[in-house]
């Protein structure tokens, strides 16, 4: 009586690279979300009357609720499905971009924002939790790599699409183009991703939830309002020292359980761990980049919302010139090279923008921002992929969760903490001598209400000055993000451990090991134990 082979085991999941397009496509849309809007705080400012701290809330609600959430959201995808949680998170993008895209006031928008970051957060740890179920592990960092470009893509992209849309429509169409983006990513991951979950995953830790999401906000807030209240103000000092308090119960909790929802147990790895740092490092010095720039092209350059995005668009250049080779040189000469490389070009594109004058021209902005692209993709798409190959697949959620967490900290962090000196400088160098208190007062909120008086008065000088006073404090902010970019390469290049890059040629022969069967494979069996269960056909969609 012969017996049956036994089955041959599974090859890695044959559309897996059109689904990736399908998971880039959802964290495009997330990305390009978080700068799209910038280029519109001029045109905001204006049309609803939103003072410096209000912009900066518009764009802070949205990082703030996306970090605070991220963390409950990697472990709602691993406990109940990854796929299920992405196209959910979509949907609710979608539904949040149709709000902001109707409100009438600061506020509204402020909480529309807010909504669209909680949806963020059920994608985002999502799209990079999906790869160990969809490829074997000769391919998972190109897999990854790519997935990072994407994201990093999406901040110059952002500013262009948003620009463009601005000049022909109204404000509200930087959330309208959201909606048909949404439900093109909803549609592709359904027919497209497999469902993957791991069961054994932990409840959602409500209390850590709470602690995590007040503290990040109340820390943001107060470094918000210091400058306008001042740093002695009693909320002031009552947020920023509640923030602490609510974070480091948030620590010692996350410490003292088995299976927490902060698990500072990853951090531990120093490749995760240093490569994390890493990432938020870029996060926090690109937002704040991110945020001066738009108000230099428009108020002082002269240029239209669209012109502003055309303007950014030598970063993207610098970010695909990264993305080709960000793998290669990890191959030759490892992680750690490689991104401490980004953070110094990264850090020189910094120095060389703080040294913009009121007078100057396109060209040293185009120079610039070239080397920013460059040094962005080689260390943020270097530093992610690097964090999250370390992962073992049952931790996939927890894990992107954590590191899009510090991210969105950090550029949370970047926007309040660069805004606020924006604001301090350019007040301290903006000549009101000439104007009356009131007029002073709303020259000092912002260089687009200085132009609005001085429009409103004929008054050229003060234009100028506020012109003037604005470089001053863009200049102040790009020197400080620069020099934490450089000591933020020092501090990478001493203590991030060396990996051994490993050759090209065994990363294709296990590729291809992997496509014939005989190699690691996509994801273990549901039985394995790494408790990363992959759902049967018939409820893939």
């Amino acid at each position: 009586m012969s017996t049956a082979p036994a089955p041959a085991p599974p090859g890695p999941h044959p559309r897996r690279w059109l689904a990736l397009v399908a998971v880039a496509l959802s964290v495009l849309v997330i990305s390009f979300d978080m700068t799209i809007l910038n280029v519109a705080l001029p045109t905001l400012a204006s049309q609803l009357q939103a003072t410096t701290g209000q912009q900066q809330w518009i764009v802070d609600s949205y990082t703030v609720v996306f970090a605070a959430a991220m963390l409950p959201a990697g472990l709602i995808g691993d406990r109940f499905g990854r796929r299920r949680t992405l196209t959910v998170g979509l949907a609710l993008f979608g539904l949040a971009s149709a709000v902001g895209m109707l409100a009438d006031s600061p506020g509204t928008l402020i909480a529309a924002r807010a909504a669209m970051g909680l949806a963020g957060a059920l994608v985002m740890p999502m799209s990079m939790a999906v790869i160990p179920g969809l490829f074997p592990s000769g391919e998972q960092r190109r897999a990854t790599a790519l997935l990072a470009a994407a994201l990093a893509a999406g901040a110059p992209l952002g500013p262009l699409i948003g620009g463009f849309l601005l000049q022909h429509f109204w404000w509200g169409a930087v959330f309208v183009i959201n909606i048909p983006l949404t439900a093109i990513g909803i549609v592709a991951c359904v027919l497209l991703l497999p469902e993957t979950r791991n069961p054994a995953a932990p409840p959602i830790d409500l209390p850590a939830t709470v602690l995590g999401a007040g503290g990040l906000a109340a820390l943001t807030f107060g470094i918000i309002e210091g400058p306008d209240r001042g740093w002695a103000d009693p909320l002031v000092l009552g947020m920023i020292v509640g923030s602490l308090v609510a974070l480091t119960a948030l620590v010692l909790r996350s410490r003292r359980r088995r299976d927490p929802m902060l698990d500072l147990a990853l951090l531990a790895d120093p490749t995760f761990g240093w490569s994390a740092v890493a990432a938020t490092l870029v996060s926090l010095v690109l937002f704040g980049a991110f945020f001066v720039l738009p108000l230099y092209f428009q108020s002082v350059l002269g240029a239209d919302a669209f012109g502003t995005g055309l303007r950014l668009m030598p970063m993207m250049l610098g970010l695909m010139v990264a993305a080709k080779l960000s793998d290669r040189l990890v191959t030759r000469i490892g992680a750690r090279a490689v991104i401490t490389i980004g953070l110094a070009v990264l850090a020189a594109a910094l120095l060389l923008g703080s040294r913009t004058e009121a007078s100057d021209g396109y060209g040293l902005a185009a120079a610039w921002l070239t080397l920013l692209g460059l040094g962005m993709g080689l260390s943020l798409i270097t530093a992610q992929a690097s964090a999250l190959l370390t992962l073992p697949p049952a931790r996939a959620g927890v894990g992107a969760g954590l590191i899009q967490t510090l991210r969105q900290v950090g550029g949370a962090i970047g926007v309040a903490v660069f805004g606020s000196l924006l604001a301090g400088s350019y007040r301290g160098a903006l000549d009101t001598t000439a104007l009356s208190a009131d007029a002073a007062h709303k020259a000092g909120q912002s260089v687009v209400a200085a132009d609005a008086v001085a429009a409103a008065t004929g008054d050229r000088a003060l234009a100028a000055s506020a012109h003037a006073a604005y470089v001053h404090g863009m200049t102040v902010v790009l020197l400080v993000a620069g020099v934490i970019a450089v000591l933020s390469a020092v501090l990478v290049a001493l203590r991030m451990p060396a990996v051994e890059p490993r050759p090209a040629q065994e990363q294709a022969e296990a590729a291809e090991a992997a496509a014939a069967g005989t190699g690691p494979q996509p994801g273990p069996p549901p039985e394995a134990s790494s408790g990363t269960a992959t759902v049967p056909a018939a409820d893939r969609g």
